[in-house]
This record gives structure tokens, sequence and C-alpha cells, in this order.
């Protein structure tokens, strides 16, 4: 069960359009990373198209077990026929919610269908019976700071009315020149501030979005690329020479199908190099292109999306400027965006200890990724990411740079490369973009790769050929110090990603077995297993070797290592070749790490339950406590932590390869980009661990 009380915070404002979901958001984000439960209340829904688009959003990015009709509180037309029943209703269903989270955001009501201060002071009382602290959002676009500050009083003003009053204010939208003015004028309020910069994207409307309000239809392009943002909406009335003169990155152009001129010229610029990426064509007037023109586009197979309206000119465009993006499930970017900005620009610990958020004592899958993140963040480290032309490597490269994870190289043709992360709306300007076919570094490479594998025969002229693959040129990148870590497979197999890791990188030093582990997120802790992925039949060396990188790599992220070497028999009670193995496997960890807390064998249900284990080793250290799990071959452990992570719901992070001299990581081809993140935040976390005690002993 819940405390009877969870921690509570209520996002309100005293207008729209102030960005207040980026907030919320980014409270959630807070939240999730030391809170179990963390949910999400609405007490005010949006009554005028359906659905609550802002709070489906927010359920989606809870850990606590609710859903949208749970989250949700009244409408405005309940409000309006009977605000004292609302309040009442919204208490009761708030309470519902409370009873299964220990933290929720309560997000107020958007002045979409009432707009005035009375608003604010309404959501004031929401949050008094509630008793939760306000944290206000003000918009500082097309204010001065003085006039944010004076905007701010007014605010304190109504919440007091209310007997309540802003724990603290986030200023959103500022002018980005201007942001540190803002906040030295916020400091006449009582309580702290933070400035958030305006970033047009967060407004700006999708091609989709575009599509719908011009009530358009689809007339070619990619379908996923409709997913992409217009930054800004031109008529193309000049001739076609002009508007390539005009042309900005993300621009959507109005244009009419009879153009044939430029309609010709824009979707050949989008393609070509030294113009920006478009976001879109909007073809107005009800025309189509000429059948000729039209054959000829098809010839170019655009990936453009170009849409066609009847609307006219004036129409198309008022339409397009009226059009405000929304921060919304599909809006990976927008969101990505959002997180950003919060993690960067509130100190979310001052911020949570404003609310009152209490240490927790166990660790849910949202914490340890939120965790991996911030250890990565603190000591960024270069990531060689080899497979440029995958779109899933993209994404996560733009999401990486923007959070500021890692310093990333990505390998590829650097023309095909950034046209298609602009095409799909990513920022990779960050990223350094290598081609292995003609870097500089080839010849290096080449002569480093034949030195090292002379006694097999290997040429200078064969290495150079070699170093034309991009699995074995950003391992040698590796190698040299150039990156300190590596993440692939997204597109190749494990062994085209680690074999040459074996050639090159090589074991570290005290151990000859190349290895993983996964870390197995669960409800409420976090576990190693070993080995899941890379060793099919281990020896009772390799299984000792296994068992000690595994309690190094669970040391790496936090977890207290209690070795467990897994067989079908616990303690003495079995006999036969395969509990023999384990058990010489669990004398040689006795031996090379005598400090580390190891036993074996023992059963996994011994090893895990406090239980079972005061029956059948009442005096082990490790038994019922265990942390890191040795399985005796990859058939056990592989379906093993399939069977959990299917069955219990666990998060499987991995595999993480150990045992390198230096990090290389191999991603599932099926890998999402969130796994994708996670990898590059594993391996940049490992490099700091391998680099640590060299740069000690140096200094």
């Amino acid at each position: 069960m819940s405390q009877s009380s969870p921690s509570t915070v209520y996002v309100a404002s005293l207008e729209g359009d102030t960005g207040k979901s980026t907030v919320a958001l980014g409270m959630l984000q807070m939240l999730s990373a030391t809170t179990p439960r963390v949910g999400v209340f609405r007490p005010i829904t949006r009554s005028n198209d359906g659905r609550d688009y802002i709070l489906e959003l927010l359920v989606e990015y809870c850990t606590a077990d609710i859903d949208y009709e749970q989250a949700a509180g009244v409408t405005y037309e309940q409000v309006h026929a009977d605000p004292d029943s609302a309040i009442s209703e919204i208490v009761m269903r708030f309470h519902e919610v409370a009873k299964v989270c220990d933290a929720v955001v309560i997000v107020g009501s958007d002045y979409t269908d009432v707009a005035g201060p009375s608003e604010l002071r309404y959501n004031a009382r929401i949050a008094v019976n509630l008793g939760a602290p306000v944290l206000l959002v003000l918009r500082g676009a097309g204010r001065s700071p003085e006039q944010v500050a004076q905007v701010a009083r007014v605010c304190e003003a109504e919440l007091e009315l209310e007997h309540t009053r802003a724990a603290a204010v986030i200023v959103n939208r500022c002018d980005p020149e201007r942001l540190e003015d803002v906040r030295a004028a916020m400091g006449v309020l009582d309580c702290p501030s933070w400035t958030l910069p305006e970033v047009p994207l967060l407004t700006a409307p999708t091609m989709s979005e575009l599509c719908q309000a011009i009530d358009g239809t689809v007339y070619s392009g990619d379908p996923e690329l409709l997913q992409r943002e217009a930054l800004s909406v031109m008529v193309g009335g000049m001739t076609a020479e002009h508007i390539l003169e005009r042309l900005t990155e993300g621009v959507a152009v109005i244009a009419p199908g009879d153009r044939s001129d430029v309609l010709l010229s824009l979707v050949n610029a989008h393609e070509a190099q030294g113009f920006p990426s478009l976001s879109g064509i909007i073809m107005n007037g009800g025309l189509l292109p000429n059948p000729a023109i039209a054959r000829l586009m098809e010839g170019l197979k655009p990936k453009l999306p170009i849409l066609t309206t009847h609307l006219g000119t004036f129409d198309t465009a008022s339409a397009a400027a009226d059009t405000r993006g929304r921060v919304s499930l599909s809006s990976i970017r927008k969101i990505d965006t959002a997180l950003a900005l919060m993690e960067q620009r509130v100190e979310a610990r001052r911020l949570l200890e404003l609310i009152e958020v209490p240490v927790p004592s166990v660790v849910t899958p949202q914490m340890f990724e939120y965790q991996l993140v911030e250890r990565a963040r603190a000591d960024p480290r270069r990531i060689v990411l080899p497979e440029g032309d995958d779109d899933r490597i993209l994404r996560a490269a733009s999401r990486v740079l923007q959070r500021k994870i890692a310093k990333l190289t990505i390998l590829g043709d650097e023309a095909t490369v950034r046209a298609r992360a602009a095409e799909l709306g990513l920022d990779i300007e960050a990223a350094e973009v290598l081609d292995p076919r003609t870097s500089e570094l080839r010849a290096e490479f080449a002569a480093e790769f034949a030195r090292l594998r002379a006694h097999k025969g290997m040429t200078v002229e064969r290495a150079r050929e070699v170093m034309t693959d991009i699995s074995y040129f950003g391992t040698m990148m590796v190698h040299r110090g150039i990156a300190d870590g590596m993440v692939s497979g997204a597109a190749h197999t494990t062994a085209h990603t680690i074999r040459p890791s074996f050639e090159i990188i090589k074991t570290e030093p005290g151990v000859s077995t190349v290895s993983s582990v996964f870390l197995m997120c669960l409800a409420d802790r976090v576990l190693a297993y070993g080995d899941c992925a890379v060793v099919p039949d281990p020896t009772a060396e390799q299984l000792a070797d296994i068992a000690i990188s595994s309690a190094r790599t669970a040391d790496q992220f936090g977890i207290d290592p209690r070795v467990a070497m897994l067989s079908y028999s616990t303690g003495e009670s079995g006999s036969g070749a395969d509990v023999d193995k384990v058990r010489t496997a669990t004398e040689l960890v006795h031996e090379r790490a005598a400090q580390l807390p190891v036993e074996g064998p023992i059963q996994y249900d011994a090893a895990i339950e406090p239980t079972v284990a005061s029956a059948k080793l009442p005096n082990s250290e490790v038994a019922g406590r265990a942390t890191v799990f040795i399985f005796p071959d990859l058939n056990t452990g592989n379906n093993t932590y399939k069977a959990v992570q299917r069955s219990a719901g666990a998060v499987a992070i991995g595999p993480v390869l150990q045992g390198l001299n230096k990090p290389v990581n191999d991603l599932s081809r099926g890998a999402l980009v969130a796994d994708i993140v996670n990898t590059v935040a594993i391996t940049a976390i490992q490099a700091q661990a391998q680099q640590r005690p060299r740069a000690t002993q140096e200094g």
C-alpha cells in the first residue's frame, strides 16, 4: 500500500499558452527518478474536443498503475453548473488516485473554455482542498522582465486570496537572450524561480497537424515524415529562383499544383546538398500537377510530404498560421526537447525538496534508467555509433545529444547521414560524422591492425580493406582512444559487433573471458544476470571469470554485489558433473576475489527468497539476498532472463558486455530508440569506471 499522503505538486498558470505541459512532463520525469509510483491527476479536463491529449500524454509517463479515466477529474461544464459540487467530486476522485501513488503531479486547467484571473483562483481552491503546493508557470513571451515580475505579483495575490502560495515559479517561453534578466527580475519573489527559453519547435505543428487544419490529403511522400514539425510556413507565390533563395530549415511551402517549375524546384532542393531540408509542400486551390509533371515527380521518388487542399492561398496560409502544434504522444522530438529543457534549466533536487519528496527505499526501472542518464551526463564520454544509416540510431543520437548524455561520433557518409537526420527533423549538429572509406584515419588504423594481426598473416593492404568495415573502424577508434566506447548491433549480428573487439581490444588484465550481463529492473530492485548472451557452455574457470566480471559490472551500476552461482542443487545436497562445475567455479571465485560475497551451488529460489534461504542455507550471507545471478550455461541464462522479463514485467537492459579492455556493447536487432539511449549511457559509465583508475595512477 502507498503512504496515506503522497507527495503532491499542483502545476498552475494565470493564462493559456504557457507551455504548462512541458513543465508537467519534466516534473513527472524528476519524480519518477526518485519515487517508485508516480501518478498524474487532471482536476478539470479539456472538454471541447473529446479526450484531453495532454492527460493522455502524461498518463503514459506515469509509473503508478492508473489509467486515463482514473486520472481525469471533472469537465468545464460541471464546473460551470456547480463549482462547489465540482470541487467535491475532484477531491473524491483525487484521493482514489492518491491511494495507489507515492507522488502525484496535478495539472491545472488550460483556459481553453473559460478565461480570466478567476480561473487561477479556482485552481488555487482546488490545490488547497488537495493539500498540494502550487508550482506556478508563467509565460515570458512578449513581456519584459519587469512585466513578468509584475504578473508574478498578481498571481501571488490571487493565490493568497485562497490561502495558498507558490512553492516555486517557472517562467516559460522567455526570449532566449533575456533569460538571466528575467531570472534577476524574479528575485523580488519570496520563492525560488527558474526560466525556460522559447523553443519554436514546441509550438510548431507537424505536417500531419497541418494536413488536418487545411482539410487536406496526402498526395505523396514518406508517411513517417508527416510527424516532422513545420518550423515556418511560406507562400510560394514568386518565381522558382526567388523561392529557392528564401528557403529555410523545416519550412513548409504553399504553392498551386499547376506551378510545375516551383514543385520540381522544391522537390529537388530538398534532396540537394547546400539547400535546407524542407518539412513539406502544400498544393493549394484543389489543383494537381500536369500528368507529365506528376510522372516526373513520381520518378524522382520524393520522400518529402506533399499535401493537397481545396482551399485558396489566403485561407490555406491563414489556417496554417493559426495551427499550434501539440505536445502529444506521437511528438517524440517535442517530448525529448521538453524533458531536456527541464533537466538543464531547473534544479531538480531543490524543486523536489520544496514539495517534500521522501527518500525511497526501493529502485524502480524508471529510477534506475534516470540514474544511468544522470551518471553518464556527470562526466560525458565520446561514444561511436557505427550504424549511421539506421533511423533508430539517428533518433537515439538526437536524444543523447539533446540530453547531453554523451559526445557522439556517427559512422557513414556525412552528407547522407546529416541529410537523413534533417529530413527526420533531428538535430545531430553536435555529432562528429566520419566515413571509414574516406577518413584520414583509415591508413593509420590499417597499419595498427596489420601490426596487431601480423601473427595471422595480416598485411597493410588487406588491413586497408578491413578498415572500411564500420565495426572494425569503430572498434579501432576505441582502441586508439579516439572514442571511449562503441555501441552497435541494431542492424548487424552480435558476431559482427564483437569479433573485432576480440581481435583489437582484447580482454582486460586478469580476465580471459568476454561475457555479458543483463541488468534486470524488477518493480522494486535491480539485479544482474550473467551470462545470458555470449558463452554457450562455460567451463568452471570461465564461470569464475563471469562471476567476477559480473560483480564488478554490478558495482559500477550501484548494485551491491552478492553473487549466487546457480545450479539445480543447493549446498552439498547434489552431485554430478554439472553441479561439480559450479562448485569448482565457486571455489575459484573465493580464491581470486576473497572479499566478494559468493554462494554456490545454489538454486534460484534459495538465492532470492529469504524464507527458502533460511531453510536451505541458514548461515549464508548471500542466500535470500543475492543480487548477481550466474547461470551455469547460456541455455539456462537466456531462457531465464526472457521468462522473468515477460512473466514478471521486468525491464531487461543489455546485454552489457564485460571483460574487454575498453567498453563495446551490442544491441539487439529489434532495439528500440530508448534501448539504444540506455546502452549509450551504460557504455559511457563503463568508460568512466575504466578510465578513472588510470587517471588516478597518472596523476
